[in-house]
């Protein structure tokens, strides 16, 4: 049974491991970002009534599939959002899909409603940064920090519950019609990326995503 290693070879074992992180790092970072799911994300971008928001001049439309109680979602938020000031010519385009159960669901379909005062975007990003559990109490909270009506909203909802639980349906049909397994996935002009990545890679998506419209 051989010893435990001494200093020196320690040391060389720690370089050999410091030396392939840092190879993959730059792996990482050379190779193409995104994989290209073809005409189907035109249909996807054309936004079909989810809610937007960015400039109306904007070079890159991007639609973002989340679930407010995603971990990956909530952790890779931040950097989508400063990606996107950075840039100033993204538009966001918002795919509620919520498939971690019922308070996903509501936490949707009340941010949904919210569009109607104009105050999704908040709303969206009040959720995917408060650890509160969600319930209506939370949800009632975000939508008047918001600067909306939480009576106004929960009306609107219920008079088009249907029409908002479609919508949530068709988020899903349109995450599974480009491979999406699950939360989060990034969908800039025709590439897609799954999962949470750091603010260089979606600074990569976006410049790749420009150069192959």
């Amino acid at each position: 049974m051989p010893g435990p290693l001494n200093r020196r070879q320690l040391a060389g074992l720690g370089a050999v491991v410091v030396g392939g992180w840092a190879v993959g790092q730059i792996l990482r970072r050379t190779a193409p970002i995104g994989r290209d799911v073809g005409p189907t994300a035109d249909l996807i971008l054309a936004g079909n009534g989810s809610p937007e928001d960015g400039p109306a001049d904007a070079t890159l439309r991007l639609a973002v599939f989340t679930d407010y109680r995603c971990p990956a979602c909530r952790h890779g938020f931040p950097a989508l959002e400063e990606a996107v000031q950075r840039d100033g010519k993204v538009r966001v385009i918002y795919k509620d899909w919520p498939i971690f159960g019922p308070p996903s669901e509501r936490a949707a379909s009340v941010a949904i409603a919210c569009a109607e005062q104009g105050i999704y975007p908040a709303v969206h990003r009040a959720l995917m940064t408060d650890s509160r559990t969600i319930d209506d109490d939370m949800l009632r909270d975000i939508v008047e920090r918001a600067g909306g009506d939480w009576r106004r909203a929960t009306t609107w909802l219920a008079a088009h519950a249907d029409a908002v639980a479609a919508r949530l349906r068709a988020n899903g049909r349109e995450a599974y019609s480009i491979g999406l397994a699950g939360t989060p996935g990034y969908l800039a002009g025709r590439l897609l990326v799954m999962g949470a990545i750091d603010t260089a890679d979606f600074e990569r998506l976006f410049a790749r995503a420009r150069a192959e419209s």
